[in-house]
């Protein structure tokens, strides 16, 4: 049975105001369909929000959205399959899934998901085509559709859909705030595991054990390890091999999704023994960084003043300025919009989920702390509760 499998399920009322929004705005814009595509479940968020189906890694999987009828679901499968999806089936408010065996890594089924894709189209309206997260799409995909039906009309519809998404209901932010204790639970069973002698991946390939038995289903841990007076950046899993040694640092950022599918991240440092005064001062001006911003993060702010102001601070300490990204919403995407950078026009506002994670990097020091807030109307709130300190382990 479906519920038996199924680890966590939105609920229908929550995807039907979805639907309502979305198709209000298409036709304020004159839309006739919306068409997206994922291919992994850290960055595919479009199609989960639409259909609360999780992207799957290789296979694009790939939304039809009609303004006036079901959805269709495109996904690698039997060759020639086609179905109607029962009622309390996996796939709410999708009238046909069609499936074609195809990979990203077989040159001679690029094709296969656009025709696909060309088929459905062809039984709606699709005079105007709003493309939702072009650059979550595989150029074949793109290119396959826009030559097989020259006459419509293509525009390019992610702000459409982004500016929706942003805000999370009561229902997302409640299951926002399950996956930020997630993430403290597992920092706080981590610093209980972590100890000298185990080498880096195997403290993250528990902290993962650690999210998926709290009911994470993806997403990612980085982390990093030196000794005090050096800088100790985080890697992904490649470069998790170093050995840890009594009064080594250990960072780690815990990136995983929590039930419902929704990101928040978790970052902190701690050391296997004492920390020193320059590690401890350097973390206490990412925190004020963050605070800085954080206080900034109020209904209509916008991120180009934001990102100016940041810089301003971290210039005005004598330190680097970013040049990355160090504060963007997050839902079912790792980064979702806003962005808080110079060029993203979507202002803050109420009921936005976003991560704060100020970073620099000294010859002899990491400094960094990573944290989510929930945009009320008054302001910020921190949703994480890790206290905001460099824990010195005994």
């Amino acid at each position: 049975m479906l519920e038996e499998r199924l680890v966590f399920r939105i609920s229908d009322t929550e995807l039907e105001r979805r639907w309502q929004a979305v198709r209000a705005q298409m036709k304020a814009h004159g839309i006739d369909v919306l068409v997206m595509q994922n291919s992994n479940e850290f960055k595919g968020g479009y199609i989960r929000w639409f259909t609360d189906v999780a992207a799957k890694f290789d296979g694009p999987s790939t939304v039809i959205f009609p303004v006036d009828e079901p959805m269709t679901f495109i996904t690698s499968g039997a060759r020639h399959g086609r179905r109607t999806p029962a009622p309390g089936s996996l796939y709410r408010g999708v009238g046909q899934v069609l499936t074609s065996p195809y990979s990203i890594a077989d040159c001679n089924t690029d094709h296969i998901d656009g025709e696909l894709a060309v088929e459905a189209l062809s039984s709606v309206r699709h005079e105007r085509i709003g493309l939702v997260g072009q650059g979550t799409m595989r150029y074949s995909f793109g290119a396959h559709i826009q030559r097989r039906l020259p006459g419509a009309e293509f525009v390019n519809a992610s702000d459409l859909v982004d500016r929706l998404k942003a805000i999370k209901s009561e229902e997302e932010i409640s299951l926002i705030r399950q996956s930020a204790r997630l993430q403290d639970e597992v920092w706080l069973d981590v610093l209980n595991f972590i100890r000298p002698g185990l080498r880096e991946y195997e403290i993250t390939t528990h902290a993962y054990r650690q999210c998926q038995l709290r009911g994470s289903t993806d997403g990612l841990i980085l982390s990093g390890s030196a000794p005090l007076g050096q800088a100790a950046v985080k890697g992904h899993r490649h470069l998790q091999n170093r050995v840890l040694r009594q009064g080594d640092q250990f960072t780690m950022l815990i990136e995983v999704n929590g039930m419902g599918g929704y990101y928040t991240e978790l970052g902190r440092t701690c050391v296997l023994g004492k920390a020193s005064t320059e590690l401890l001062d350097e973390y206490g001006i990412a925190v004020a960084a963050q605070e800085a911003t954080a206080a900034r993060l109020t209904p209509g702010a916008s991120p180009a003043g934001i990102w100016s102001e940041h810089n301003a601070y971290m210039r005005g300490r004598g330190r680097p300025e970013e040049a990355r990204l160090f504060c963007h919403g997050q839902g079912y995407d790792l980064v979702e919009r806003p962005t808080l950078r110079d060029d993203d026009t979507m202002l803050v506002a109420p009921d936005m989920n976003i991560v704060v994670h100020p970073t620099y990097a000294t010859p002899s020091v990491y400094s960094w702390t990573c944290d989510n807030f929930l945009i009320r109307p008054h302001g910020a709130e921190r949703l994480h509760e890790t206290p905001q300190k460099i824990f010195e382990l005994s």
